[in-house]
């Protein structure tokens, strides 16, 4: 029966000397034929696993290597060396899985990211890549437990759509059709009323249109699924498939939605800094190993656990678009010529002037409200200026733009006048303007990208070592 196994984490936690336990995992080394480090993956921490010379036959401790699968049941007893309360005597032990020591290329010492990306499939054996999933799973499940607790229902949007909710054309497309032998019409443009669905379609890049639906019916709501840009963009900070969370409110405007994204923030924050401080601590002490070779004005101000403590305790700054961009005029970095996008009302702030704000002048996570219209969406509320939208960004340390959201444009007919200015198609989506011409009703939402809250709790520094298996430019493996 492998069901009577003990994990590891919940044998550190409650233990009493003499019990019999069974332990199953992998291992890690096994030094002078006795001692074996055995991993399970529930914790970083890893059992001793003692060997009694005498107790196993020279072939099956020749099948004791690094990366085997063992079931080992023995008797807890404590332990005489350093770092550990108990350790495990075994007093049977069977090979579950074989593992070829020489082939095995995760070898007992230090492996670079790079390496490990080249084997996603293998990595989360170890530490690092341990303590990193057992986080993400832990801000996934705050999140429906944040939105469950507040009463709002999670709606699974469709991951085949036919609608661009962003309006920037960097879509996947979805198709059945031979592209040995595309059909044409008699414009010569390939015709999709052949394909599967009828019509052109593609991977969703957003929820939120979808979301939106379902607030005017249920009021609160959520989704948390995969999205996909085919953006051409090969940095540390975007994937081609990611996760977001988007929350679509009725009866929400912009100061509602900041005060919501805030509160989100920080809860899914303080379940981590309580569900995983083992891992946090251990990826803290990672991170500051790793800048130890970075010079003094490249490391980080404050510490891992520091920042996400700092975060969870303090306000965020409020500042809007205009503001920022006065700041940033005025900012030693801009007047030296230390920035390589230049500076003016206008222009979509790039990644360097975000964490200007958040890491040089507040330092504290910032959110930036009010941005021009014509840097942002079709849907978002035109503001009486004319000229700015009721838009708002959460600008982190570390990362720049983790959460972007609005209040959404009720008002039927700017909503129309701002699609045809922005050439959005209004006959696809005849269903969205349904919902302003029947009981329209003041709304607000936003989205968080999942993998981007993940490496700002983790203090990763690359957004494919916080995924799974990380889809990019030129790569799908695995």
């Amino acid at each position: 029966m492998f069901n009577t196994r003990v994990k590891i984490k919940s044998l550190l936690a409650d233990y009493t000397i003499g019990q019999e336990v069974t332990l199953m995992g992998w291992v890690r080394t096994f030094r002078n034929n006795q001692f074996i480090a055995l991993n399970d993956g529930s914790t970083n921490n890893n059992m001793q696993v003692v060997v009694e010379l005498g107790l196993l036959d020279d072939a099956t401790l020749k099948r004791i290597t690094t990366g085997a699968a063992i079931k080992v049941t023995g008797t807890v007893v404590e332990s005489l060396g350093k770092g550990q309360k108990i350790e495990v005597k075994a007093n049977t032990l069977v090979i579950l899985g074989d593992s070829d020591a020489e082939k095995y290329p995760l070898q007992p010492k230090k492996h670079s990211l790079e390496f490990l990306r080249e084997i996603a499939h293998l990595r989360f054996r170890t530490n690092t890549f341990g303590a990193v999933f057992r986080v993400r799973h832990s801000l996934a499940f705050a999140i429906h437990k944040f939105f469950n607790d507040k009463g709002f229902l999670y709606m699974h949007t469709p991951i085949i759509t036919a609608s661009d909710a962003e309006g920037a054309g960097e879509m996947f497309r979805v198709t059945t059709l031979d592209l040995e032998k595309l059909p044409k019409d008699e414009k010569g443009q390939i015709d999709f009323k052949e394909d599967f669905f009828g019509r052109s379609s593609n991977l969703t890049v957003s929820g939120q249109l979808e979301g939106e639906l379902a607030a005017t019916a249920f009021g609160d709501i959520y989704t948390f699924g995969p999205t996909f840009r085919a953006e051409n963009s090969n940095t540390t900070r975007h994937l081609a498939e990611f996760w977001m969370v988007e929350p679509e409110m009725a009866f929400h405007d912009l100061e509602d939605n900041m005060n919501l994204a805030e509160e989100f923030i920080k809860y899914i924050i303080r379940y981590a800094l309580e569900h995983n401080r083992e891992d946090l601590e251990f990826l803290d002490a990672r991170l500051k190993e790793e800048e130890k070779s970075l010079p003094q004005d490249k490391r980080s101000e404050m510490g891992l656990l520091e920042k996400l403590d700092f975060v969870v305790n303090n306000n965020f700054e409020r500042v809007t678009y205009t503001e920022a961009i006065d700041i940033l005029l005025q900012s030693p970095a801009y007047k030296k010529k230390k920035f390589q996008y230049d500076v003016k009302w206008g222009i979509d702030m790039q990644s360097e002037h975000e964490r200007y704000l958040v890491e040089k002048h507040f330092k504290k996570p910032v959110i930036v409200t009010n941005y021009p219209k014509d840097i942002k969406a079709f849907y978002m509320r035109m503001n009486d200026d004319g000229k700015t939208v009721a838009a708002m960004d959460i600008l982190a340390p570390g990362i720049g733009e983790i959460v972007g959201g609005s209040q959404r444009e009720e008002r039927l007919d700017v909503l129309q006048s701002r699609m045809a200015e922005m050439h959005v198609p209004s006959e696809d989506l005849w269903w969205y303007l349904d919902t302003r011409r029947f009981g329209s009703i003041p709304h607000a939402g936003f989205g968080l990208g999942f993998e981007r809250m993940v490496l700002f709790v983790t203090g990763m520094t690359n957004i494919r070592d916080v995924i799974a298996f990380p889809r990019t430019p030129k790569s799908a493996e695995f």
